[in-house]
């Protein structure tokens, strides 16, 4: 399952620079994770670092249009690096 940031984001930036998929970038009006990208982290860190470094609690969800397995989400960052 891929990470998704809800229109409450405030586009402070935090979270861009910390994703190590790279995932993260300005929308059209706020911050987006591409789910192509995103494995929650999975390969790289014990959890989301976009969800620890954002500033306003709740605004970086998990996407239930996105739905993986941690086994899906490790293949899938192995792949990328």
């Amino acid at each position: 399952m891929a990470m998704k940031i809800l229109e409450e984001c405030i586009n402070c930036g935090a979270c861009e620079p910390e994703c190590p998929n790279e995932a993260i970038g300005q929308g059209d009006s706020i911050y987006a994770i591409d789910p192509e990208k995103c494995t929650e982290c999975v390969g790289a860190y014990d959890a989301p670092t976009c969800v620890a470094t954002c500033p306003i609690d709740g605004v970086i969800v998990q996407d239930p249009d996105h739905m993986e397995s941690k086994d899906e989400l490790a293949a899938k960052y192995a792949r990328m690096h």
